[in-house]
């Protein structure tokens, strides 16, 4: 049998403050992983900071080889669905082809540039196609380039992708 014994000035000494040390430590951890909120994907294509401006995001979809217009047809506020339907799921498919993902969005505000494409092979003459970024954050988590044709086509950013 070990029998321990500690006078009582050392255990107000060390013992006692060791223990609320840990006590503490360990409250604190705990409570920053509850508070912890789940973890956005870093995006490889980041186009500044928050406050972007056009010239930025034709820089950008130029690196895919797309001619636009330099203003944007329009700069819009929306917000990614917190649930998909079965549109926002087949637009998330596109989204994962081109390595993003709008999954971790769902329920928050992005903005939506859309430009008109200017060189797409058939298009060169129309006004039809455009080019969607969505930007959250100062970074772009998806888009599309699309036709607003009757019977149009969507697409991710590469040339590759026309069919």
């Amino acid at each position: 049998m070990f029998v321990f014994s500690l006078s009582g000035s050392l255990l107000k000494k060390i013992v006692i403050p060791v223990a609320a040390v840990g006590v503490v430590g360990a409250t604190v951890v705990l409570s920053q992983i509850s508070r912890k909120e789940p973890e956005k994907p870093e995006i490889s294509v980041s186009v500044g900071e928050a406050s972007l401006g056009a010239q930025e995001l034709v820089d950008f979809i130029s690196a895919f080889g797309w001619s636009v217009r330099a203003e944007p047809d329009e700069v819009r506020e929306v917000v990614i669905p917190a649930e998909f339907d079965e549109v926002y799921k087949n637009y998330n498919e596109i989204q994962i082809k081109q390595d993003m993902d709008l999954e971790p969005f769902k329920g928050e505000r992005v903005k939506r540039w859309t430009y008109t494409v200017t060189n797409y092979p058939g298009y060169e003459d129309k006004d039809c196609i455009k080019v969607n970024i969505l930007v959250y954050d100062g970074c772009v988590v998806g888009g599309d380039v699309c036709s607003v044709e009757l019977g149009g086509f969507m697409h991710g950013f590469e040339k590759e992708s026309i069919k």
